[in-house]
């Protein structure tokens, strides 16, 4: 065997560095994780300053808040990566010629 062989002990990659690696390449993601948390944390924080509103409307709203929040920030990072693939690739050739 030469030295060149691999080994899975080379290659150690453990949950915290993949997701590192994953928020590198596509930011809005957890940016859109985290409001989701934020949104479902003051849902059940305001939980029981709900007033005469049933539960199940609360949860709903609640639901709703949560995609949104979600919904936009994968929009936000659809619309980033068409910008820096193919708007800004043309503007920057353009202002080289």
């Amino acid at each position: 065997m030469s030295s060149d062989d691999w080994t899975p002990g080379d290659v150690v990659d453990t949950a915290p560095m993949k997701l590192l690696r994953k928020s590198q390449e596509s930011p809005f993601v957890p940016i859109g994780v985290a409001g989701f948390l934020a949104v479902v944390a003051f849902g059940i924080y305001k939980l029981r300053s709900r007033g005469e509103q049933k539960m199940s409307v609360h949860l709903i709203h609640m639901r709703v808040g949560a995609q949104g929040f979600v919904v936009g920030a994968m929009t936000f990072g659809v619309m980033y990566s068409m910008y820096k693939e193919y708007i800004k690739p043309r503007f920057h050739d353009e202002s080289e010629k």
